[in-house]
């Protein structure tokens, strides 16, 4: 009787160990390990393309902000330049004000002499 208990309680432990292992296989689905065994390929292969709708929306994302900031780049470039053009404006006129006043101050000198 002893060898028949261990045999049993033998068997019911393999048993067990079987069903705690399709269990675990059971939480480990084939999306779970599709996932991990992409990230690593995508880890030793960083290059390549999988044609993803999520890296493709991704990079249309992407395409989009580079748009926006492309465009925000320009009109802020083009506001400097503007300005840039102004400060010259002022600049020449500020010139032509100094040219005068030398003028008018060595016609004053002119007549006190």
């Amino acid at each position: 009787m002893n060898r028949y208990s261990t045999a049993l309680l033998f068997s019911t432990l393999m048993m067990t160990t079987l069903a705690r292992a399709d269990a675990l296989d059971g939480l480990f689905d084939n999306s779970i390990v599709g996932s991990i065994s992409q990230a690593i390929n995508d880890a030793y292969n960083p290059n390549d393309t999988r044609g993803n709708d999520d890296d493709r929306r991704w990079d249309e994302e992407d395409g989009q902000r580079s748009a926006d900031d492309r465009r925000r780049y320009e009109d802020r470039h083009r506001q400097l330049e503007d300005r840039r053009r102004q400060l010259d404006e002022q600049q020449r006129q500020l010139d032509e004000q100094r040219r005068q006043l030398e003028d008018d101050e060595r016609r004053l000198d002119d007549e006190y002499r």
